[in-house]
């Protein structure tokens, strides 16, 4: 059995991602960035990563799932597979913040300053965002929020270069076109963002209890009723 197989799922965002890491090293990503594909996917992307790294699914040693915040749906199907798996497999699950995951994510991919401060943005609704603020090293800033943005929002920040990036910072490039300090990524989640911070819990033995184990939904989900038909 390898050392440390483990597979990365991502669902919290419209990106529908799954990862195989082996020793730490990446080696098979399928994924696809496409609202509402999650539950048909799934499970399809996990098959294909596993067998084209020809591995078995009695060598992975835990499963690590994105738990949030971020799509309700997206969470609920990506922790039930996740959990489902762990259960048929008898190994652990590992829970990752997504916000958190984003920004080991981008530190990777990109050259930020020391200085830079990084908020990974999940969309909400409207002007509002899942975020939070992080440091090149990802020692916490400002913990992770539900967050409605304005022309004010981070001016405690501006003397710093701040790195906005994720689904939902688009929405924020006009509104913020004026100021110098404010740098927009264009950068995806991917459950290959996933892999530093798991591997640091799998070291560590921060598994998760799979009988309880929710995922970080951060807000209650909003459920609406159509009028069609009411009086």
């Amino acid at each position: 059995m390898n050392d440390q197989l483990i597979l990365l799922l991502e669902t919290a965002t419209t990106t529908c991602s799954v990862a195989l890491a082996e020793n730490g090293n990446i080696i098979a990503v399928k994924e696809v960035n496409e609202r509402n594909i999650h539950a048909s996917h799934i499970t399809l992307f996990i098959d294909e990563v596993m067998s084209k790294s020809e591995k078995e699914y009695s060598d992975l040693r835990a499963i690590a799932i994105s738990k949030g915040p971020g799509s309700y749906t997206g969470l609920r199907i990506g922790v039930s597979t996740a959990k489902g798996l762990c259960y048929a497999l008898d190994i652990p699950l590992i829970g990752i913040d997504t916000i958190a995951a984003m920004a080991s994510g981008l530190t990777e991919a990109f050259d930020i300053p020391d200085s830079g401060l990084l908020i990974p943005m999940v969309d909400a609704r409207r002007m509002e965002v899942y975020t939070g603020i992080y440091r090149k090293d990802l020692s916490v800033v400002e913990s992770v929020s539900a967050k409605i943005v304005d022309i004010d929002s981070f001016i405690e920040f501006r003397e710093q270069e701040l790195f906005l990036f994720g689904d939902g910072a688009d929405k924020f490039k006009v509104l913020f076109a004026d100021q110098p300090n404010i740098n927009f990524i264009d950068f995806s989640t991917s459950a290959s963002h996933l892999n530093f911070l798991t591997s640091k819990k799998f070291r560590d033995s921060e598994f998760e209890n799979l009988a309880y184990f929710e995922p970080f939904y951060l807000k209650d989900f909003l459920f609406t009723t159509s009028k069609k038909g009411t009086l």
